[in-house]
């Protein structure tokens, strides 16, 4: 009798392990990598080549990333000063990746605003004309929302916010509203014109968690002392960051490329 006891307590045991393998297995399976890109480009003019307009070395930066989702700020469309080129359309076909422009104002004949690029498919867009309380220059918020290879939704909101503190307060404000809706994973990213300890980086913390432990300047391409441009997750998203840093890449644009690896539970 005690021999039969004392096998089905090993027995009882291995299936203990064997079950937790499992649900280690599975939470491993279900956790979802993400790797994203945020550039501001200066419309693909090298500040050190005032006269030029260099698409490609853009392209070859967002490629080598490996981004599952970019987004990209200071973008024309069929404007004299960078060409006539549509940059979103050719970014797109130079990455081989799926584009959404979204227009900050009319320029010229052409027009110019803020770009998400994506590996994946995209099953939803959005576009949102940001508050301006005080006059200045159109911005707008971009919102794809795309399906990972496992049949996960992800959304990703792309901005570049105004200049005026007065206006970024609106606007972030007015993000956060967004964010509200979300149940699902929604990143941040862009050129938020906004120092870390400034007012509207703390109210966007209300809704958006920042990385703070490896977050650097990204601000000029050259000596950067300053960090504007940002990778926010929703708080309701449970994840962690796996990497956060800028690229090595200081000829394409006056900003530095940022690039961020995470992981969602």
């Amino acid at each position: 009798m005690f021999l039969i006891y004392k096998s089905m307590f090993i027995m009882y045991k291995y299936k203990i392990v064997i079950i937790t393998i499992l649900f280690l297995g599975v939470s491993t399976l279900y956790a979802q990598r993400v790797k994203i890109l945020t550039y501001n480009i200066h419309h693909a003019n090298p500040p050190s080549e005032p006269n030029k307009i260099d698409l490609e070395s853009i392209a070859k930066v967002i490629k080598a990333s490996d981004a599952d989702i970019v987004g990209v700020q200071e973008v024309d469309v069929n404007v004299s000063r960078s060409l006539n080129q549509d940059q979103a359309k050719k970014m797109a076909e130079l990455t081989g990746m799926h584009y959404f422009f979204s227009k900050g104002i009319d320029l010229e004949e052409g027009e110019y605003g803020v770009v998400i690029l994506t590996k994946h498919k995209v099953v939803a867009q959005r576009r949102y004309d940001l508050p301006m309380p005080r006059e200045s220059e159109n911005r707008s918020l971009a919102i794809i929302d795309v399906e990972m290879p496992g049949g996960e939704i992800i959304s990703l909101a792309n901005t570049h916010l105004d200049l005026y503190e007065e206006n970024r307060l609106a606007q972030v404000a007015y993000i956060n509203e967004l964010a509200e809706w979300y149940s699902r994973p929604l990143i941040l990213v862009g050129d938020l014109n906004a120092k870390p300890d400034s007012a509207p980086i703390r109210l966007l913390e209300e809704k958006f968690t920042r990385n703070t432990e490896l977050n650097q300047p990204t601000f000029p391409n050259i000596d950067a002392s300053t960090e504007i441009d940002y990778i926010m997750l929703n708080r309701k998203t449970n994840f962690k960051w796996l990497s956060y840093t800028t690229l090595d890449e200081t000829y394409a644009s006056d900003h530095l490329p940022l690039f961020a690896e995470i992981e969602i539970d």
